[in-house]
């Protein structure tokens, strides 16, 4: 993940290609209008509703302001009810009756997906990228960005050219531990 940014504008072209790649990521029951991206290439508008001016002193990546790119990755749980309740889902269309009847909400397993879709083209265009989360600021940027109710936002990625110059030291502490892999 980059977290310091050069200020140089994102070629249009390869922003595009990494956006066409979020939007062929998987989908789950083919629900594509159960997720859509926020572009934002005035960051600006973003920081100033999730760290105001007067708080950016004590950020701990400052280099991540100056991205010239953010992408808000979001899905609409309806999307997902109102596909599951299609005749052609059988058995599993008892989903249909709302995102509550959903054990896991594959809506956001399809936003990670998207996620992880633009992050890869991200890094074939040779960009440098940062998910990171909107925590208790998700109401707030939809609002600010005019998107429409029932949409969540799962999260927001800083693209743009890496400046090495600018990254914060790397962790001085090794891994903590592998991520278990059970194999039968």
């Amino acid at each position: 993940m980059t977290r310091a940014f050069r200020p140089d504008p994102v070629d249009p072209a390869a922003l595009d290609r990494c956006l066409g790649a979020a939007l062929r990521a998987p989908a789950a029951g083919n629900t594509v209008e159960g997720r859509g991206f926020v572009v934002v290439e005035e960051p600006e508008r973003y920081w100033s509703v999730t760290l105001p001016v007067g708080r950016r002193d004590g950020f701990a990546f400052p280099g991540l302001l100056v991205a010239p790119v953010l992408v808000v990755v979001c899905c609409r749980p309806d999307a997902y009810a109102a596909r599951y309740a299609e005749a052609d889902k059988g058995r599993a269309a008892t989903l249909g009756r709302g995102p509550a009847a959903w054990p896991q909400p594959l809506w956001w397993f399809d936003a990670g997906a998207a996620a992880e879709a633009l992050l890869l083209a991200a890094r074939a265009e040779g960009l440098g990228a940062c998910l990171f989360g909107l925590f208790e600021h998700e109401v707030a940027v939809l609002s600010a960005f005019g998107v429409p109710d029932g949409w969540r936002a799962a999260c927001t990625i800083a693209l743009g050219h890496p400046d090495p110059a600018g990254a914060p030291p790397g962790r001085s502490a090794s891994r903590r531990a592998e991520p278990p892999i059970w194999r039968f």
